[in-house]
C-alpha cells in the first residue's frame, strides 16, 4: 500500500477549491500569528519599585556624605531594586473571524497541493502497536523526516505505535489546523479524510 501525490486536477475532482493565485496570504499570516499568540500563557511578571520588599527609609542622609542623593533602596538602578517597565501578566490572545480562518486553511492546503507535498492513500493503520511496524509503513509512503498524518479516525494500535516517533503528528481531518498544514515536510491524507478536508476548505 503506497501513497500517490495529490495533483491539482485530482484535488479539484475531490471538490477542493484550490487557490492558485496570491489570494489568502495575509489570512494565513493572521491565522498562524493568532494561533501562536493564543498559546502564550502571559504569566511573566516582575516587581516595580513600589512592590519590592524594602522599607521607605532613606539609605543615607540627603546632604553632607559626598555621595549622590538617594531616596529609597528599591530604586530600579540599584541591585535588588524594582524593575522599570518590566512585564506584567497580560492576555496575548488574538481573534480571527471564521471567514479568515476558512480562507487561511484553504490557502495553506492549496499551497501544499501546488508544491506536491500532499500524498493520498486508501488507509493508514498498523496491525500491532509496534513502532517498528509503524515506521515501516510510513517509509513505504515517504522518506520525509517531518510528516503529518491526516485520517478521519486513527485506531488505537496506530496511535500507540506512533506516540514514540518524533516529528510525526497524527491528526483527524476535523482537528488539523492551518499551522500544522504548513509545518511538516509531507502530508499523508487518507481518501476519507480528503473528503472532510474538502468540506472544511469550501
Amino acid at each position: 500500500m503506497s501513497a500517490t501525490v495529490l495533483t491539482v486536477e485530482a484535488a479539484k475532482q475531490a471538490n477542493i477549491a484550490v487557490i492558485e493565485n496570491g489570494k489568502g496570504t495575509q489570512a494565513v499570516h493572521d491565522a498562524v500569528v493568532a494561533m501562536q499568540a493564543n498559546r502564550r500563557r502571559g504569566t511573566a511578571s516582575t516587581k516595580t519599585k513600589a512592590e519590592v520588599a524594602y522599607s521607605g527609609k532613606k539609605p543615607w542622609r540627603q546632604k553632607g556624605t559626598g555621595r549622590a542623593r538617594a531616596g529609597y533602596k528599591s530604586s530600579p538602578i540599584w541591585t535588588g531594586g524594582g524593575v522599570a517597565f518590566g512585564p506584567k501578566p497580560r492576555d496575548y490572545s488574538k481573534k480571527v473571524n471564521k471567514r479568515v480562518k476558512r480562507l487561511a486553511f484553504r490557502k495553506a492546503l492549496s499551497a501544499r497541493i501546488l508544491a506536491g507535498d500532499v500524498l493520498v492513500t486508501d488507509d493508514f493503520k498498523v496491525s500491532a502497536p509496534k513502532t517498528k511496524e509503524f515506521l515501516a509503513l510510513l517509509r513505504s509512503h515517504t522518506d520525509a523526516g517531518k510528516v503529518l498524518l491526516v485520517h478521519t479516525r486513527f485506531d488505537e494500535n496506530t496511535c500507540l505505535a506512533a506516540r514514540n516517533v518524533q516529528l510525526i503528528l497524527l491528526r483527524t481531518a476535523a482537528e488539523v489546523n492551518t499551522e500544522q498544514l504548513l509545518r511538516y515536510e509531507k502530508i499523508i491524507v487518507t481518501n476519507e479524510a480528503l473528503a472532510k478536508l474538502a468540506e472544511r476548505a469550501s
